[in-house]
């Protein structure tokens, strides 16, 4: 497993390094691999809280992650489009369904707005995140409309794109404190962790979907 602050594997070199007894030759049915199954409550996903980012990147690449953010909308559409009523909204125990996780984006947006505007106008540290989802469990995603909830994440999403449309390099390197991840972070990197946060829901999606 990567440390904190370091990158993970590619999932080919994840999926082949493995924990030996010293001395030991690779034999794989006596390694234990480093991802273990019941690190992700969906196959092949990895947990959120288990994402990594450096944040290095060079501030030019602003105008290419607000298209990725831009484009969220119609992917998302695109995944659950032939999916039926039953299957979007199955729960596995305590475990969201396709349908809440499409919900939980939209409640998520209002949170990525107020990041924004907290950059803008120059506060020291981003609000938190509730890591207890509360916004997404209150909301009742199951029992609405997928239709209503995919036009009401366009409509947020749009708004949030039209603020960053609006902005320039010099905007985007604007810094602030985020809590969770406990380190300064650039507009442009918080552009980054939403575009990443939107792919690892479209992910689990999909995989709940097939």
């Amino acid at each position: 497993m990567s440390t904190p602050g370091q990158p993970w594997l590619p999932l080919p070199e994840l999926m082949t390094r493995v924990a030996l007894p010293v001395g030991q030759r690779c034999n794989l049915r006596q390694a234990r691999f480093v991802f273990q199954p019941e690190d992700a409550p969906v196959p092949n996903v990895l947990p959120w809280l288990e994402y990594r980012w450096n944040f290095d990147f060079p501030v030019g690449m602003f105008r290419a992650i607000v298209e990725r953010l831009r484009g969220t909308p119609a992917r998302l559409e695109e995944i659950v489009r032939d999916a039926s009523g039953d299957r979007l909204i199955h729960r596995a125990g305590e475990s969201w369904s396709a349908q809440e996780h499409v919900g939980h984006l939209v409640s998520v947006e209002v949170l990525w707005h107020r990041r924004l505007e907290e950059y803008l106008l120059g506060t020291l540290r981003l609000t938190a995140a509730d890591m207890e989802n509360r916004a997404t469990k209150e909301a009742a995603y199951n029992g609405r409309p997928l239709t209503s909830i995919l036009a009401e994440f366009r409509t947020g999403r749009g708004a949030t794109v039209g603020i960053l449309d609006g902005l320039d390099l010099e905007a985007a390197s604007r810094t602030a404190h985020h809590p969770r991840l406990n380190r300064p972070m650039r507009l442009v990197d918080l552009c980054l962790f939403a575009a990443e946060h939107d792919d690892h829901h479209l992910a689990l999606i999909h995989e709940l979907l097939r």
